[in-house]
């Protein structure tokens, strides 16, 4: 067995230790453009905590992304201009706290090698816990590392992504990004000048910064959260996302969402482009 997939495969790192408050819980649903009406009741309680008429705040499911932002099973050494975010998959266990101290188990799931020029995909996932041990979120995420493919792995096949319905959507909705949105966004914990800083951006070959990832993979949270969900976060089990293209501060976001079941399918597009910038979406509703 090739020693860097050995060396991959056995990065742990358990026990880390995060605390937040309802500060972080409400700038991150703020950051992925909740409250952007300040008269509307279902999203401000995600923003605002009530005061004449206290109100208990709500956590968007997603905050776990950015939880215990910083967590990971360790160095993986890779050529961090060539890696991309492949896929989200978080499991809820439970609704989170507003406030809570909690740790991060992390390690390393699966390596598949894709070849020399190819590239390789490393799976990790973290575990969520709170005081008592309980698990409250597992996040499982992949990243390809374009520039470190053919050390020798085994040959994997990576799972089937989950199918979108062939059929029309039973429901499309548009989400406007602000052109700020990756400034806010940014104070959750993600800090790559990629989305802040325009001269960065374009040395990274954009034309202006982009917005992150984890910023698109939380609209999508909120967009399944508004429409399916009634705005009911402890009735998420699941949301898993792929991505597949940028989006940029300001553009309008468009999903297309079927219900089968509990099973809510998604992608999401941005027309004004013609660009599909999330696949293979999938929530999990109970």
């Amino acid at each position: 067995m090739s020693a860097r997939y050995e060396e991959l495969k056995g990065l742990n790192n358990l026990g880390q230790k995060y605390a937040y408050a309802d500060r972080e819980v409400m700038l991150y649903a703020y950051g992925i453009g909740l409250g952007a009406d300040p008269m509307d009741e279902k999203e401000l309680a995600f923003v605002n905590e009530g005061t004449l008429t206290p109100r208990p705040l709500k956590v968007v499911p997603t905050f776990a992304s950015v939880a215990a932002w910083g967590s990971g099973p360790g160095e993986m050494n890779l050529n961090r201009v060539m890696v991309v975010d492949g896929e989200r998959d978080i499991t809820f266990h439970q609704p989170l706290p507003v406030a809570a101290h909690i740790t991060a188990d992390s390690s390393v799931v699966e390596v598949y090698d894709k070849g020399k020029d190819k590239g390789v995909v490393i799976v990790h996932q973290t575990v969520l816990k709170n005081e008592k041990g309980e698990k409250l979120a597992t996040l499982v995420a992949s990243r390809f590392a374009r520039g470190d493919g053919g050390f020798g792995g085994p040959s994997l096949t990576q799972p089937d992504p989950h199918k979108i319905p062939s059929r029309a959507p039973d429901k499309t909705i548009d989400i406007t990004t602000r052109p700020d949105q990756a400034l806010v966004y940014r104070l959750c914990g993600d800090r790559n000048p990629l989305h802040s800083d325009p001269e960065f951006a374009k040395k990274a070959g954009f034309p202006r910064p982009i917005l992150h990832g984890m910023c698109t993979y939380g609209i999508t949270c909120r967009g399944v959260l508004q429409t399916y969900a009634d705005y009911d976060a402890s009735a998420f089990r699941q949301h898993v996302a792929r991505f597949s293209s940028p989006v940029y501060p300001g553009e309008t976001v468009t999903m297309d969402l079927w219900k089968d079941g509990s099973v809510i399918s998604f992608e999401a597009k941005v027309k004004s482009r013609g660009v599909t910038v999330i696949k293979n979406g999938k929530t999990v509703l109970g």
